[in-house]
């Protein structure tokens, strides 16, 4: 080889040497997110306006102010029907490009995923719902569920219950249903449930709607009309929530005596029975419409772009909004996880500090363009949970208003059961890793 060809040789690998060093670079400056939604399927009602309000609030950060600082976001919806198979092949079609969090948003999915998330290092954020028991952090480091847990929800609605009736003591000797999706979602907080009654003496009578039975549930209905218990409680899905409320109507049931958990409070829950519906309650964590600046950000920015798929008539409804808060939390994880590191382009590892040291308080809903939109969340190394308070919306035959302050979970009616949970959980499952990883303090 002469010395003109050494010369040519020596370029040629300096340049291959270059592009092998850049590519994983070129690759890496931007944040991924993966969106695991449902836009298809029997809970596709309830889906679909989640799924835009998640992917409009990070399109918007992207738009708006180019990423969470100075990064952009990759912002990537993998299907899943709510199928838990589907849920599992998504994450594992998403574990190798490296997803700073993944959101099941579905209880049976989250059950799936939770022992693969330690592996694969990649934190999971099942905003209230999921398995309850993963709000003890030294137990599953890996696992958030603020602002509040199931349990947390039906302490919140027994309280609400008994502040009607004159007190808790005066439960005593009545008759509460629960009409629940027969699924893990709908059992979950069974436990706590049943304590409750014997705790205040009341009577507990249990309608599992099997997902089969979910548009029709007339049987359900039929024993409730028997049995006429005081007070219904619901924790429906999908198709679910809608059928029972026409139900309930169509059998005389006194709709302000019937409350649904934050998942049975969709606008579509609601309007199918219209009037009828008229005084059907439900919990919310998050706001109301659309009358937020951050919001009105959304629809300079992405509504009106052409950049979202939701439909005029459903933006700014009420599990839209439940889709801007879930991506408020990761929003707020992430930035977190950059001030914690001093790195741009954070990883799972990093956002999984982050969403241990949340600490989004009244004036922080503000600066981010949302006031009062909900109410303050605080996660630490022992609680990734919060455990924060919820009100009651209540429909007035064409929306939702909300007719009560914010309602504080029985916290010491819940954690106890909560450790307990997590602890029979770390037993059964044989091998289940000790907490390693070390604490940050909230920025």
């Amino acid at each position: 080889m002469n010395t003109r060809q050494l010369l040519i040789a020596i370029a040629c690998a300096g340049l291959l040497g270059t592009s092998a060093l850049t590519s994983p670079a070129l690759a890496q400056d931007s944040i991924y997110v993966p969106l695991f939604t449902y836009r298809t399927g029997p809970y596709a009602n309830s889906g679909i306006p989640i799924a835009n309000g998640m992917h409009d609030y990070l399109t918007m950060l992207n738009e708006r102010d180019g990423g969470i600082g100075g990064v952009k976001l990759k912002v990537d919806e993998c299907e899943t029907g709510y199928d838990v198979k589907r849920g599992v092949e998504c994450w594992e079609s998403v574990k190798d490009k490296n997803p700073t969090v993944v959101n099941p948003f579905s209880t049976g999915i989250t059950l799936q995923v939770i022992p693969k998330a330690a592996v694969d290092k990649i934190p999971i954020l099942s905003m209230s719902y999921g398995l309850s028991e993963s709000a003890i952090g030294q137990d599953f480091p890996w696992v958030f569920n603020p602002p509040a847990t199931y349990w947390d929800g039906m302490s919140m609605i027994i309280r609400y219950i008994g502040d009607k009736d004159g007190g808790l003591a005066k439960l005593k000797g009545k008759t509460i249903g629960f009409i629940f999706l027969d699924a893990g979602y709908g059992r979950e907080p069974i436990p706590l449930l049943q304590q409750l009654g014997k705790d205040y003496g009341f009577n507990v009578k249990l309608y599992p709607v099997a997902g089969k039975e979910m548009s029709d549930q007339s049987g359900q209905w039929l024993s409730v009309r028997r049995d006429r218990p005081n007070w219904m409680i619901m924790w429906g899905w999908g198709a679910m929530n809608p059928t029972a409320v026409k139900r309930a109507a169509e059998n005389g049931y006194p709709m302000d005596h019937f409350i649904g958990i934050w998942w049975s409070g969709a606008d579509s829950d609601a309007s199918a029975a219209g009037q009828q519906a008229k005084g059907y309650l439900a919990l919310n964590i998050s706001g109301l419409g659309s009358n937020y600046p951050a919001i009105q950000d959304i629809k300079k920015y992405v509504v009106d772009k052409g950049k979202s798929q939701v439909e005029s008539d459903r933006f700014g409804n009420t599990f839209y909004d439940r889709g801007v808060y879930n991506s408020v939390l990761i929003a707020e994880a992430i930035r977190n996880a950059q001030k914690i590191t001093d790195k741009k382009v954070v990883t799972g590892p990093d956002v999984r500090r982050g969403l241990e040291t949340l600490n989004i308080t009244e004036a922080r809903w503000k600066e981010l363009g949302l006031p009062n939109f909900g109410t303050v969340v605080h996660t630490s190394c022992e609680d990734h949970n919060g455990h924060s308070p919820a009100y009651m919306q209540q429909w007035d035959g064409a929306k939702w208003v909300k007719v009560s302050d914010w309602i504080e979970p029985m916290k010491d009616k819940v954690l106890p059961l909560l450790e307990k949970g997590a602890a029979e959980y770390v037993e059964k499952n044989t091998g289940w890793p000790k907490r390693t990883e070390a604490c940050d303090k909230p920025s």
